[in-house]
């Protein structure tokens, strides 16, 4: 049986008011009481219950993450940095794959109400603005709900036309983008904007493939866009997962990158923490993100009147093997 808060207060000869306070370190414990309680915690192994004590004080120390997937590396990385700068604060993440499934989603944001989590950061793409609200210790991650819900994104426009004109700096001239989009209107659509916005001032060729998601039949869409422009040499993807992807029909049609067609993604996607993944990309400041998403957050847990606040972080372009040496 696990030892409780009872059983240190007896162990240690003081009373249960005294060990909450030592534990919680309360001001006004004296320091030979304090070595007292934590050689009782010591010897009985006491765990203390996070859970029970939020049930307890309305409030809890478990911060939900929402992810689409967890299979996507840019989603895994951000939830590493999420939970790092949780652990400085002594609070604890819960992880919840979504799948983008609303009725999920939905589920996750009532925890808040039942105290089993005191906030939540979001990514997300489905249809839960109904039970988004101003009083809710919510921050949204790349997705604009209302002016009254604060989110933080990265500066895709600033990166779509990174990516342009970096493209064309390494020698392109006939570009295309290509992605998936959400039916409910998020921030990566800027990707987009941006990325078409610098090529309309240099009069470049260009073409898309931009398609609702899940994408049906990709190589089929690739080869309509081969056989529209046959001398296409660069393309823009979405995101890193993207151009992965793509990367890998061209070469089954004998299409070498970045020989014949450079590509350049968006994410900036690692295989260790250390460790590029080798593309060249448009790389957000994960680690930035996930830190002002929970600062945002924790502002928003100790004062639920604070105004929302928008955060964008800057992006940069990462130099990789997808794009000819220059």
């Amino acid at each position: 049986m696990m030892a409780t808060m009872k059983d240190v207060a007896r162990v240690a000869g003081v009373s249960l008011g005294t060990v909450s306070r030592a534990i919680n370190n309360a001001p006004g414990v004296k320091p030979a009481t304090m070595k007292k309680v934590q050689a009782a915690i010591k010897q009985l192994d006491y765990v203390r219950d996070d859970y029970a004590r939020g049930l307890k004080t309305n409030s809890s120390q478990t911060i939900a993450l929402i992810l689409p997937t967890i299979w996507h590396p840019f989603f895994s990385e951000f939830a590493h940095y999420v939970e790092k700068a949780l652990y400085q604060l002594d609070y604890k993440l819960m992880l919840c794959n979504s799948e983008s499934d609303s009725e999920k989603e939905r589920a996750y944001i009532q925890m808040v109400a039942q105290n089993k989590v005191a906030g939540i950061i979001g990514i997300t793409y489905s249809e839960i603005d109904q039970y988004v609200s101003s009083n809710l210790p919510f921050v949204s991650i790349d997705r604009y709900f209302t002016e009254d819900i604060s989110y933080v994104t990265s500066d895709d426009f600033a990166g779509g036309q990174m990516a342009a004109e970096q493209l064309i700096k390494h020698g392109a001239t006939q570009l295309a983008y290509i992605a998936g989009y959400s039916q409910f209107k998020n921030e990566t659509t800027r990707r987009c904007d941006g990325f078409q916005a610098y090529l309309a001032k240099t009069g470049l060729e260009n073409d898309e493939i931009f398609e609702p998601e899940p994408i049906h039949d990709l190589p089929k869409l690739l080869d309509g866009l081969l056989r529209r422009r046959p001398n296409l040499d660069g393309l823009f993807c979405v995101n890193d997962f993207m151009l992965l992807q793509v990367r890998r029909i061209l070469q089954q049609k004998g299409i070498r990158v970045p020989e014949d067609i450079q590509m350049i993604g968006f994410d900036g996607i690692r295989m260790a923490e250390d460790e590029p993944s080798g593309l060249s990309t448009i790389a957000q400041p994960v680690a930035e993100m996930a830190q002002a998403a929970v600062d945002i957050l924790m502002t928003k847990i100790k004062n639920p009147d604070v105004l929302p606040e928008i955060k964008v972080l800057p992006v940069e372009f990462r130099e990789g093997k997808t794009t000819k040496p220059m």
